[in-house]
């Protein structure tokens, strides 16, 4: 029997992190920087930006290679506690 508390992922695998927030250069820099803190080695092409129709918002998807639920759990929890993230998924 499974432990309720392990996730269903298995490690490594490739994780998609979708940060949604204002458009500005400042707001996809603070995303990368947040997500290199956690995972250093972040690949070319990682990182994909798709702003709003009326180019308002912005989403800044960066796949990284997770390694484990508690680095997941922290790229959230620092994500989440900037006050200009809206939003991540």
């Amino acid at each position: 029997m499974k432990d309720p508390n392990e996730s269903p992922l298995v490690f490594p695998c490739d994780f998609p992190i979708k940060v949604m927030g204002k458009s500005s250069a400042e707001f996809e820099a603070l995303v990368v920087t947040v997500v290199l803190r956690h995972v250093p080695d972040l690949g070319e092409g990682a990182i994909r930006r798709r702003e709003s129709q009326a180019g308002k918002y912005v989403s800044i998807t960066a796949t990284v290679r997770a390694t484990s639920q508690s680095q997941l759990d922290a790229i959230y929890q620092e994500l989440t506690a900037c006050e200009t993230v809206l939003m991540v998924l």
